[in-house]
């Protein structure tokens, strides 16, 4: 049975899915070929976003008050300021209002998570697979929000723009490339961001799964590290979180029971999505053009 705080998760992510679809609607309609997942790149930031929201405002498990670091006064306050700026991301993304604003204040709490929670943890446990495994997905994330400012910077400022969409190439390339290699070494456990979830015994072909998946990531990620079809690499990337988010976390969340097990499928739902998100907001700041050069 679901509890509140998974139930007001649920819901909002499926009305921001169907809100974010409704508006781009036309620009769905008339892409072709890749274009028209890489359309959905900003749907697919902001739908998990509001799905992690109501984790912050209803309390959600344990970590989520505890996650601030010891020094930072008032610990009660971050959970509820985190909260509303998930929120307000999503919503600004979904109407397409004031993009550029929150995709940069977006990329700034990503990498402040990333700086002020993950590196400390990565540099204590340096051989700890899953600290840089967390380090890397947060990086991507914030790496996918910089993309997105950098789209929409490149009108007023140019030569910023180019840099932001460089770093979140390189950011992206480096952990694809590592997720890749993970998938490889510890095919037991779920693909995707290679985190705790063991592979459930029902999913048919389990090493399957994971070879093809860290095949992709290997090569995608070496494309983007090359700049060799980097628009292409990055949809690649997005493609196959999407397809893992449909067709095996969505499962494994509709096979859960208990609110712990509920809670854990709904954030490997909405972690594979938003790296989606990230990989395809890449993709739509990356040229066209076959060489990979990034005109500016």
């Amino acid at each position: 049975m679901l509890s509140s705080t998974n139930y007001w998760m649920s819901l909002a992510g499926l009305v921001y899915l169907v809100a974010g679809v409704f508006v781009l609607r036309k620009e769905i309609i008339s892409a072709r070929g890749w274009d028209k997942l890489i359309t959905l790149g900003t749907v697919f930031i902001a739908a998990p976003l509001a799905v992690f929201a109501p984790e912050h405002f209803h309390g959600g498990p344990s970590y989520i008050q505890t996650m601030a670091p010891p020094w930072m006064p008032v610990r009660w306050f971050w959970p509820y300021l985190v909260g509303c700026a998930l929120l307000a991301a999503a919503t600004s993304l979904t109407v397409r209002k004031f993009v550029r604003l929150s995709s940069t204040l977006l990329a700034v709490m990503f990498s402040l998570f990333v700086c002020m929670i993950y590196l400390p943890s990565l540099l204590r446990h340096l051989t700890n697979r899953f600290a840089w495994a967390f380090a890397l997905r947060d990086s991507s994330f914030a790496a996918g929000a910089w993309a997105l400012a950098g789209l929409h910077s490149r009108a007023s400022q140019p030569q910023q723009a180019k840099w932001m969409i460089l770093f979140s190439r390189i950011v992206i390339a480096l952990a694809a490339v590592f997720f890749g290699v993970q998938h490889f070494l510890h095919p037991e456990f779920a693909p995707g961001v290679p985190l705790q979830k063991v592979m459930p015994t029902w999913v048919p072909f389990p090493s399957v799964w994971a070879y093809l998946a860290g095949a992709v990531l290997l090569a995608a990620g070496t494309g983007l590290a090359l700049n060799k079809k980097p628009r292409m690499a990055a949809a690649s990337i997005g493609a196959l979180m999407t397809v893992l988010t449909v067709c095996l976390y969505l499962p494994i969340l509709t096979s859960a029971h208990g609110v712990t097990e509920i809670n854990e499928g709904l954030n490997y739902v909405a972690d594979t999505w938003l790296y989606a998100g990230a990989a395809l907001a890449l993709a739509s700041a990356l040229p066209r053009d076959a060489g990979g050069a990034e005109k500016t």
